[in-house]
């Protein structure tokens, strides 16, 4: 199960991330997303665990969870939409 976590103080890293869902079952990835050209966190992140049960456990209980005087928001993660960005514009010129 995919998850998206957001409301992360810029202090929280991936490695951080992991260890608040380990309790709830088998943590395969935790991100948290940084500005490219920065590198500093942009208060979001994912977790990626092993099964639906745990996943949906980890919710429950870490969605309003107080962490570093922020509430996370914590729910599964959306495909990402396509934006449309980087594609033709299909106007046509004459």
């Amino acid at each position: 199960m995919n998850i998206f976590v957001s409301n992360l103080s810029f202090q929280v890293e991936s490695n951080d991330l992991k260890d608040f869902f380990t309790p709830y079952g088998e943590v395969t990835s935790s991100k948290v997303i940084t500005d490219r050209e920065t590198g500093r966190s942009r208060g979001f992140g994912f977790v990626e665990m092993s099964s639906d049960d745990a996943g949906n456990e980890a919710i429950s209980k870490l969605n309003g969870a107080m962490v570093d005087g922020r509430a996370l928001s914590v729910t599964v993660a959306r495909p990402k939409e396509n934006s449309g960005s980087g594609t033709f514009n299909k106007r046509k010129f004459y």
